[in-house]
């Protein structure tokens, strides 16, 4: 479930364009300085999101700095550094990418992801026991995601999304104090959670009814067992309405809490940015051979 939370780049202004590299490139380094060099694997654009909207509520000074690095050795790259959001994004990133392997295990049995997940356990040893809490409720929720999904017949596809959706919500709202934006934070997490959730469902939908696959969507609304493309046909504008609803709710949030900077940049990727992701999934993109950030 990465890599669905991305900025628009057409619309991005070319500061905000620039901020998002600094930003993606500075969770790179936290996660170097943090845990490790093989720990990098995992990076991904959804735990970028979350460092640029912990690091949008705050008022200190944004530190940065131009380095060289592995991927580009050649032209130095703008980093933000000794920065509390992305450090406590870099830890979720890492552990999430650790169950992620975990997951892949128990439903395919997938022998790299077995030998990913015993490497990466032994950088994340430290960082566990940092953050025993997040990582014990991490592990819990997926636990009861797992359980509901071995029962999806009994359940509705809201009930599905409700243990990932309590889940981003804790991440997102953890290091927050005050009661009110905490709360606010929550629903806004619980929302997005739900919105990654349905959407990297969605995505896999063909993939998971041609291999026979667990499939969050199909398995609780393809009830009269339909081929591929008259059930997509079907459940589009439901699924649609669901992630637009999703969508909607987390814009309407982020103007309850108390941004600081980079609101330009939040909205991008909250209003348009989802939006594009869905036309992408939806394959209603009217660009060919497009490219990812």
């Amino acid at each position: 479930m990465f890599g669905y939370v991305t900025p628009c780049k057409m619309e991005l202004k070319i500061k905000d364009f620039e901020k998002f590299k600094a930003y993606y490139c500075g969770l790179c380094k936290a996660i170097k300085n943090n845990c490790g060099n093989i720990p990098r694997m995992s990076l991904n654009y959804d735990m970028t999101f979350l460092g640029i909207l912990l690091d949008s509520l705050k008022e200190d000074t944004i530190i940065s700095t131009r380095e060289h690095c592995v991927v580009h050795p050649v032209q130095k790259k703008l980093f933000i550094i000794d920065n509390d959001a992305l450090n406590y994004a870099a830890y979720c990133n890492v552990m999430l990418f650790y169950f992620k392997l975990l997951d892949n295990v128990q439903d395919d049995k997938s022998i790299k992801s077995k030998l990913s997940s015993v490497m990466l356990k032994y950088y994340l040893k430290k960082y566990f026991n940092n953050y025993k809490e997040i990582t014990d409720f991490t592990r819990d929720k997926l636990q009861e995601l797992y359980n509901v999904e071995k029962s999806a017949q009994k359940h509705t596809l809201d009930s599905l999304c409700h243990p990932f959706g309590e889940l981003t919500a804790y991440l997102l709202s953890y290091t927050i104090t005050d009661k009110v934006i905490k709360k606010h934070m929550q629903e806004f997490g619980y929302n997005l959670g739900k919105w990654i959730y349905v959407i990297d469902a969605f995505d896999d939908l063909q993939k998971d009814m041609e291999n026979n696959k667990f499939n969050a969507i199909s398995s609780v609304l393809n009830t009269d067992n339909l081929d591929y493309e008259r059930f997509k046909e079907a459940i589009e504008a439901r699924i649609e309405f669901t992630l637009l609803s999703c969508g909607r709710t987390c814009t309407y949030l982020l103007d309850k809490l108390p941004i600081k900077r980079n609101y330009d940049l939040l909205y991008n990727i909250l209003q348009l940015g989802m939006i594009e992701k869905i036309n992408k999934v939806f394959k209603r993109s009217v660009f060919e051979n497009e490219k990812s950030l």
